[in-house]
């Protein structure tokens, strides 16, 4: 089954402009700077919408979706436009719906819950939660800039995943709008809730594709009273990553373990001009954080020493706040240093079982060779979510060649080890031709079926997910965007 899926007319694009501007006036945007800012997501690809949608409550978009089923305009809704795949890219053209306007926070200290517009910047929720000794745990490294609702709609995670889980464990209801304009209200503020099928959780990591999410009630939990930061060195990939799997199986609960390979290391330590550990230059490394009560945290750092104590090459432990923002900084590095080897990354963020992860940084490193591209590799060991790298310079239609074929390669072996293909970056438009890798036919039609149940005429987020498109053959665009840090 295939999703009818719709490009607006001119004219009834036109028709829909001025319907909306009757309806909802001073909400249109089409000028050209505004168009721009919304055509293009963290994956750099350009494509305008025809106009953008600003809306002020969350009432707005019930109107901008009845309008868009009248006219079969599609609807590509946005929060900050951080997203790594294209999810955000109106690449159908019509309607950009812009939801960061929808910025409300209202924190329940009794029920631990907080109910928060789909625009309210992460970090920001963070700090007015942990004001009152609350704490929400998901952090995607794009924190200070990413939305709830785009968090929401790829079931965003972070480092702190591997003991708290991610987006999804913390969302008790949505509330928002189906694509014909009726409202829905899947879940509510309660911690119990199981009347009807579980649609809450069928919108979240659907991408805007299902419906528009203008809302969503999160649980909260207490803050951790102390925590604990110690960077460990080891001879090889290998080394560091069977620790992993000892660490857990020896009782340790990291909040964060985060594995950083020599490639990785390399890069970071020619950035900064210094080694990281004097005299185990491109050495592994495992980055920990332990959280909790001061008691559990002094007996969980005590275990964890005395296992690595044969294990590392070195290590160093954080005694401030300082100290540990300095050993955080060198997994911060690591992203933007990686383009000392080519001008063009992809970032590919596969997740695999704990006990598979050296098998596969190893072929990581066997795929170096192969394509005689870069493969620096990092991320989330606690959870098997490794974000692994192919560098190549986009002028060359050589090293093009060869970091695609390389993708293609690194997908199957992932599906063949046991892993998915996307962790927490979702799959948008650059991870579409990679579906029939990770799901049969059956799965992908029973996908289409709820799709088009929920969207018959194919107009929300049209062009994503179900339809393979190939960013090679798309031009990114030069452009510097709020998290760059180069």
């Amino acid at each position: 089954m295939k999703v009818t899926e719709l490009t607006a007319t001119s004219k009834n694009q036109s028709s829909a402009n001025r319907a909306l501007k009757r309806r909802l006036p001073g909400r249109l945007f089409n000028d050209k700077d505004s168009r721009f800012h919304a055509s293009l997501d963290n994956l750099r690809l350009s494509c305008l919408p025809n106009a953008v949608i600003r809306v002020q409550e969350a009432a707005d978009v019930g109107v901008v979706l009845q309008l868009a089923t009248r006219y079969g305009i599609p609807v590509t809704s946005r929060g900050a436009g951080s997203s790594a795949t294209g999810s955000a890219v109106p690449l159908k053209g019509g309607w950009a719906l812009d939801l960061s306007g929808l910025n409300q926070v209202v924190i329940d200290p009794v029920a631990r819950i907080a109910t928060v517009g789909a625009g309210v910047v992460t970090a920001d929720l963070q700090a007015q939660v942990e004001a009152r000794g609350l704490f929400f745990p998901p952090d995607p490294s794009s924190k200070k800039y990413s939305t709830i609702g785009g968090n929401i709609a790829c079931n965003a995670g972070g480092m702190r995943c591997v003991k708290y889980g991610v987006t999804r464990d913390y969302v008790l209801g949505l509330q928002g709008y189906l694509a014909d304009g009726s409202p829905f209200q899947f879940g509510l503020p309660l911690k119990k809730y199981v009347s009807g099928l579980n649609l809450r959780d069928l919108l979240i990591g659907s991408e805007g594709t299902l419906g528009v999410i203008t809302e969503a009630n999160l649980k909260l939990i207490s803050k951790p009273e102390k925590r604990w930061t110690g960077m460990f060195a080891f001879k090889s990939e290998a080394a560091a990553l069977k620790t992993v799997v000892a660490l857990f199986k020896d009782g340790v609960n990291p909040s964060i373990l985060e594995f950083l390979d020599r490639q990785s290391v390399g890069c970071a330590e020619q950035y900064t001009g210094k080694p990281i550990f004097e005299g185990q230059a491109r050495s592994a490394i495992l980055l920990v954080e332990l959280d909790g009560r001061p008691a559990e945290v002094r007996e969980q750092r005590k275990k964890l020493l005395a296992l690595m104590e044969n294990r590392t090459a070195a290590h160093r432990e954080a005694r401030t706040e300082t100290q540990a923002e300095k050993l955080w900084q060198v997994r911060r590095t690591c992203s933007q240093s990686m383009f000392s080897l080519a001008d063009t990354k992809l970032n590919e963020d596969v997740v695999v079982p704990l006990e598979k992860q050296a098998e596969l940084v190893r072929y990581t490193l066997a795929l170096k060779k192969e394509i005689g591209l870069a493969t620096p590799t990092f991320g989330h060991a606690g959870d098997g979510n490794l974000h692994v790298h192919i560098m190549y310079n986009r002028d060359s239609e050589a090293d093009a060649e060869r970091a695609k074929a390389g993708i293609h390669k690194l997908m199957q072996k992932v599906v063949e080890l046991g892993g998915v293909i996307t962790g927490e970056h979702g799959i948008g438009l650059a991870k579409s031709p990679f579906m029939s890798i990770q799901h049969s036919a059956a799965e992908i039609a029973a996908m289409r079926a709820v799709k088009k149940a929920l969207d018959p005429l194919g107009i929300l987020n049209p062009g994503k997910i179900f339809d393979a498109f190939e960013v090679w053959d798309h031009e990114p665009v030069d452009v510097r965007l709020p998290w760059d840090h180069r």
